[in-house]
């Protein structure tokens, strides 16, 4: 195989790469972030607040924001905030609670 044929054909293997995936792929992605994020969280009702976050390949995760409520009787439907990590990689989320991200009530 001549150099030229064989650099040619390795440019074309890294510029293919270097295309986004289509948008129809970004949905359905994000919608699997989405329900893994959920399912995982403890709060009712969770729901997304914003867009998620998409981390670079070499970190791995996507970053996501729900609210809800809180489901213990004790907590009398308070909001909660959680943040949900979703690892690109083992497709599994996890999540912590967050509500220091919402700004503190007011004292009167």
């Amino acid at each position: 195989m001549k150099a030229a044929t064989l650099i040619t054909l390795c440019l074309t293997a890294l510029t293919s790469q270097a295309y986004a995936s289509s948008p129809d792929a970004w949905a359905a992605y994000d919608k699997t972030v989405l329900a893994s994020c959920t399912k995982a969280s403890g709060l009712k009702e969770a729901k997304p607040v914003g867009n998620a976050a998409q981390f670079d390949d070499r970190v791995g995760y996507t970053a996501l924001l729900l609210q809800g409520q809180y489901p213990q009787k004790h907590m009398k439907g308070a909001q909660g905030t959680e943040l949900c990590l979703y690892n690109k990689k083992s497709k599994t989320a996890y999540v912590t609670e967050w509500d220091s991200i919402r700004p503190a009530a007011k004292a009167q």
